[in-house]
């Protein structure tokens, strides 16, 4: 079982943390106070969670012990309701950011995912991904909702969303979460066991090809003697994923014959072993990542009805990362920690106003766009040195696909029409609080004022003091 010291955790909280993070095989210390927490620390190193609740004192009392103890790993609890919080965090040096309610799954995975970080960059290997979804939103707290409803029973989920919004890692902690608990992922290189978390791309085989994959080479005929029952061979995915998890991608482009096998084989929860010719119960949830046009695909008869039915008993929206800036700076905390660690270099700093455009940024490809983006300002900055504004400016292109404003006008006009647009978006990111705004900004908040009224800035939200 792992250790961790918590600092900052009120006492009417502590029995439920303790049981949460007991439930994923995390042990809690109790520290009162910085003194105290540091004369564990020397007895024992151990990761540290620190309770920001209480704002300005707290990240002195993360400063002061990241002062005494630097190569310390260290994650924050935030309220969700203070994205300026997480800001702060990162910028304090947390290896991870937690919004309440806490999850005791997400803290075990991080500190797994840290220790594989170590592992990887002192030649280790790489291990396999966690599934971790950072709720500090509003739009994400209604989807860590879903999650938990969907995590409870054995139903189909369909998780619609743009491409990048974490379609398949929402699925997978829902495997995690669920009845059955985790078990050996298909990733990870270890042989296919029941109750893995099994992917299929319908999209990367030919109709004849996909059937294969799916039910097994020696399970080709769909009837038979067989009792009306589907046919199913153990080298097939779908034996793979017996009481465990098949996650689809791209369904619509499956054939209609394999897509009426599917739902079959999903209404009889029975299928026929072919190796045996024995009648056996089959226990497969299923779930699906789809664009958002799915229900259109049903309607032209690219998805059959029935299986869709059975895909979509839970459904759940995820929302792109443009109506979730709150996560931005966690998230993007989380991905230059990955690319650090695949790249063997230490982890880097990110300046406050780094931080800032990153999140003012419009992410049109979602998390896949801003991991790839991390990637690059990774590996254009020098080693050893922190991430300035500079490097992400360097890496903005002009095209208007990944930036705030768009080209043309003089250079007056542009930066103009540049910082009209990161004020505005950064205003929006902390709710029109222009205090919390002008610190991300790293400008008194007179000077905000004088340069929302003399750029005309429109935060989409009534401005207010904070």
């Amino acid at each position: 079982m792992t250790s961790i010291l918590y600092l900052g955790c009120s006492a009417s909280e502590r029995q439920e943390t303790e049981r949460l993070l007991a439930d994923a095989s995390v042990s809690v210390i109790w520290a009162e106070n910085v003194p105290f927490a540091l004369h564990e620390l020397q007895r024992r190193d151990m990761p540290v969670l620190l309770d920001l609740s209480r704002g300005a004192a707290a990240l002195q009392i993360a400063r002061e012990l990241r002062s005494e103890r630097s190569s310390t790993l260290m994650f924050a609890v935030v309220d969700a309701r203070r994205p300026d919080l997480t800001t702060e965090a990162v910028l304090a040096g947390m290896a991870d950011v937690f919004a309440r309610p806490l999850g005791g799954r997400r803290v075990a995975n991080a500190i797994e995912r840290e220790q594989r970080y170590e592992s990887r960059q002192s030649g280790g290997g790489v291990g396999t991904p966690s599934a971790d979804l950072y709720s500090h939103s509003a739009a994400m707290r209604d989807v860590m909702m879903q999650v938990a409803v969907a995590s409870t029973s054995r139903g189909g989920v369909l998780i619609r969303g743009e491409e990048g919004t974490g379609r398949q890692v929402t699925a997978r902690v829902i495997h995690a979460s669920s009845p059955h608990g985790p078990q050996p992922d298909e990733t990870s290189g270890a042989p296919w066991a029941p109750g893995a978390f099994v992917t299929i791309d319908c999209s990367a085989f030919d109709s004849a090809s996909l059937d294969v994959h799916l039910f097994g080479d020696t399970a080709r005929s769909l009837n038979g003697d067989n009792h009306g029952l589907e046919r199913v061979s153990v080298d097939g995915r779908l034996h793979a994923a017996q009481n465990g998890t098949l996650y689809l991608q791209n369904v619509a482009d499956a054939s209609t014959r394999v897509q009426a096998r599917l739902a079959r084989l999903l209404r009889d929860r029975e299928a026929i072993l072919a190796e045996t010719g024995a009648a056996i119960a089959f226990d497969v949830r299923p779930m699906a990542g789809v664009e958002l046009g799915i229900d259109g695909a049903v309607q032209e008869g690219r998805v059959r009805e029935d299986l869709f039915r059975r895909l979509s008993v839970i459904r759940i929206d995820m929302p792109p990362l443009r109506q979730r800036r709150e996560d931005i700076p966690a998230l993007a905390n989380y991905f230059l920690r990955e690319v650090c660690a695949s790249l063997r270099v230490p982890p880097k700093a990110v300046s406050r106003p780094a931080l800032s455009l990153i999140a003012a940024l419009p992410w049109r490809g979602n998390g896949v766009e801003l991991r790839t983006f991390i990637e690059s300002v990774v590996a254009g900055s020098p080693v050893g040195r922190s991430i300035g504004l500079e490097d992400v400016l360097a890496h903005v292109r002009l095209d208007g696909d990944s930036v705030v404003f768009s080209n043309g006008g003089t250079l007056r006009q542009a930066r103009a029409r540049f910082e009209r647009d990161y004020i505005a978006a950064v205003l929006e990111q902390h709710h029109g609080r222009i205090s919390d705004a002008a610190r991300a900004l790293g400008i008194q908040r007179t000077n905000l004022y004088r340069k929302i009224r003399s750029l005309r800035v429109s935060a989409g939200r009534r401005v207010r003091e904070s």
